[in-house]
């Protein structure tokens, strides 16, 4: 699909989670909505290892911007109705959260890559690992991992916080003969990232067909394909056998859902990392890994954003 409509629609930060996941059901898929927090941008402009620096200071921090990409086909009338309906319905719920009216943009895969060059740059992650764009020149130092990959219609470059923070935690707890599933992949970048940091084996999975298509192509520009496999698949049940570590980029609401299949899915000693969760949502998948049987060995924090680090109880 060449073609899509962005649908973007300004909220509160109330309302942030309520809109992107309704969005997401909507049919935008776990990989096809993007969370514009101006107050997220101007934590990141200050972070030493953030390279999107042309970017202004936001001075209205009040508004959140939620886009959502939708492939223009036969079931796009349907799915922006349910759309409006959904919006109603979240504003019965907490209240009015909205701010101006909801907005449409038709792009095109082509004008989402070009309208990324001018911000995405060759970026340090953690100890070793380096994402390069395309476009750009980069000599790799000794030690250093090159991760290849342009931005793309599916969710991951490697700089938001949710990512980095992931890529740093995979370097501490990959070894050499670890299995990793990597659950909601996007772009694939996680999976590539493990692979690099020395995986035996890492199984990615999307629901979304785009972004097995999308992750499918960086892994063979990285050159993985002897040991990244890419399917399409609803969570853990698209993955056969059992993992090291699980890794699983996504949000709150789904961290949680999963996690009653993961303890079953992990090898003894497994571990299992959640990113993509808001700070007013740790103590709700703290409370969900308890429920599970899964043991919070680390919580890292990033501009408002958590990455969690549990392990299987034997």
């Amino acid at each position: 699909m060449d073609e899509w409509l962005g649908v973007s629609v300004k909220v509160n930060h109330g309302a942030v989670e309520a809109v992107a996941d309704m969005l997401r059901e909507a049919g935008a898929s776990n990989n096809g909505v993007v969370i514009e927090d101006p107050v997220l941008i101007n934590d990141l402009r200050k972070t030493a290892n953030w390279e999107l620096c042309d970017i202004p200071e936001q001075t209205n921090t009040e508004v959140v911007t939620i886009t959502a990409y939708y492939p223009e086909d036969a079931k796009l009338r349907n799915k922006l109705a349910e759309i409006e309906i959904g919006l109603k319905t979240i504003e019965q719920r907490i209240g009015k959260f909205q701010f101006g009216s909801t907005l449409f943009q038709k792009i095109s895969q082509e004008d989402w890559a070009n309208e990324w060059k001018q911000y995405f740059h060759t970026t340090h992650i953690g100890k070793c690992l380096v994402i390069k764009p395309s476009w750009e020149e980069y000599k790799a130092k000794p030690g250093e991992k090159i991760i290849h990959i342009d931005p793309g219609m599916a969710f991951g470059t490697g700089t938001h916080h949710t990512t980095a923070m992931c890529m740093a935690e995979l370097e501490k707890i990959v070894k050499p003969d670890s299995l990793v599933f990597d659950v909601g992949t996007g772009s694939g970048i996680l999976a590539i990232a493990a692979a690099l940091v020395g995986a035996k084996s890492v199984k990615a999975v999307d629901n979304d067909s785009t972004a097995v298509k999308v992750a499918r192509e960086n892994v063979a520009m990285n050159k993985l394909d002897q040991v990244i496999e890419v399917k399409q698949g609803d969570l853990l049940t698209g993955t056969a056998g059992k993992a090291n570590i699980i890794v699983a980029n996504i949000i709150a609401n789904v961290i949680i859902v999963l996690l009653q299949d993961v303890p079953g899915k992990l090898l003894p000693g497994g571990l299992f990392l959640a990113s993509g969760i808001i700070e007013d949502r740790v103590q709700d998948v703290e409370q969900a890994a308890e429920k599970a049987g899964m043991t919070i060995k680390k919580i890292n924090r990033r501009g408002g954003w958590a990455a969690i680090l549990m392990g299987k109880e034997e």
